[in-house]
């Protein structure tokens, strides 16, 4: 018996080894294959929309009251600099914020703590050209406003892959807490497709909640395009241009549904609203323009002027037509560095960028 095992074992030891052989050469075809196509990283699900939401629309730069920013750099290489913000008639924005950053190739740092006491602190970390962990934790007075996020961020050739959690605990005897993970793959070298998958558990009391979207983006020439169907019911659309070198316009339609939510659950009529913003971002020479309006008549606009370089102008205003409401933001920044910073920023001109994990 014992010698008919020891015949056998150098053929099953053959076998694995052309098993595996093949296998592995049918990876390599398939690789070859792919890597022929000439395929682009076609960026995260998160941001499927960026060119339009982030670049063109001023959601995330727009503000009210006054506000003035004063930055301290002390270093390029490393980034490192401190600034302080006080505000005065913003709704959002504390009176008062202190900010410092630090970043290398490696590692980006950054905390924030206003005059309530809530402290803000980002930190990521690159393991390599294609992992980055990014964390976010804030900590406020009132508990409620606490927050703990997690997200690891691979990055390929052609395709991006993400895994974020936030506020997870396990103190109660199971898991609860936020976990969301997006999958975006380029399947030619115009058209991404990706979806995004969402468990959720608010406490060990209550089920989990489970919902799956899913999206595409088509790059064109010099414009792109993309939709995302989500589970609640609500289609996500959104359209980029760049009409010239300094002219850029984007459409986003959002459709809700309603039919999939609470509401379609219990038999009550599924709700349906819409809305469609249009906007446009003009970019001059020591300046940058940006307009938009909606469907709900809000008419915004915001002018970014660099005066000096290291002072800039920022006025943000916005109305809205139906409501008959206006609000105006002004705002100034003022950067300063030392001679020994200017001198290192001419001697870092012609070496290539830190590529610092924001």
């Amino acid at each position: 018996m014992s010698l008919s095992l020891e015949k056998e074992s150098p053929l099953g030891f053959l076998w694995n080894n052309a098993a595996f052989a093949a296998l592995q050469d049918t990876y390599t075809s398939f690789q070859q294959r792919r890597g022929a196509l000439g395929l682009s990283n076609p960026g995260t699900v998160e941001n499927i929309a960026r060119e339009v939401q982030r670049d063109v629309f001023l959601n995330n730069y727009t503000f009210t009251g006054l506000r003035a920013d004063l930055t301290k750099a002390f270093s390029i290489s490393p980034l490192f600099q401190v600034s302080h913000a006080f505000s005065i008639g913003s709704q959002g924005l504390p009176p008062y914020t202190f900010a410092a950053l630090f970043g290398t190739n490696k590692i980006f740092m950054q905390g924030n703590v206003d005059n309530d006491g809530q402290l803000s602190t980002r930190f990521n970390y690159r393991w390599n050209p294609s992992l980055v962990t990014k964390t976010q934790i804030q900590i406020a007075p009132s508990p409620s406003q606490a927050m703990v996020q997690i997200d690891n961020e691979y990055t390929g050739n052609d395709f991006t892959a993400s895994l974020k959690t936030l506020n997870p605990s396990v103190i109660d005897g199971g898991l609860t807490g936020i976990f969301i993970g997006s999958y975006l793959q380029s399947v030619t070298p115009s058209l991404a497709l990706g979806l995004e998958a969402i468990w959720q558990r608010a406490a060990m009391n209550q089920g989990p909640e489970t919902a799956v979207s899913y999206c595409a983006k088509y790059k064109g020439s010099n414009w792109i395009a993309s939709a995302q169907l989500q589970a609640q019911g609500a289609i996500n659309t959104a359209y980029w241009r760049k009409l010239t070198d300094k002219v850029e316009a984007g459409v986003d339609l959002n459709l809700q549904f309603g039919g999939m939510g609470a509401a379609g659950m219990m038999g009550m009529p599924a709700s349906k609203e819409g809305v469609t913003t249009v906007g446009a971002k003009y970019d001059f020479r020591m300046s940058t323009f940006r307009a938009q309006i909606d469907s709900t008549g809000k008419l915004s606009c915001l002018l970014e002027k660099r005066v000096a370089p290291p002072v800039q102008l920022t006025f943000a205003a916005e109305m809205d037509q139906f409501k008959q409401q206006a609000k105006i933001g002004m705002a100034v920044s003022i950067e300063a560095s030392g001679e020994e910073l200017q001198e290192q920023q001419e001697f870092a001109g012609a070496a290539p960028p830190a590529q610092i994990p924001f």
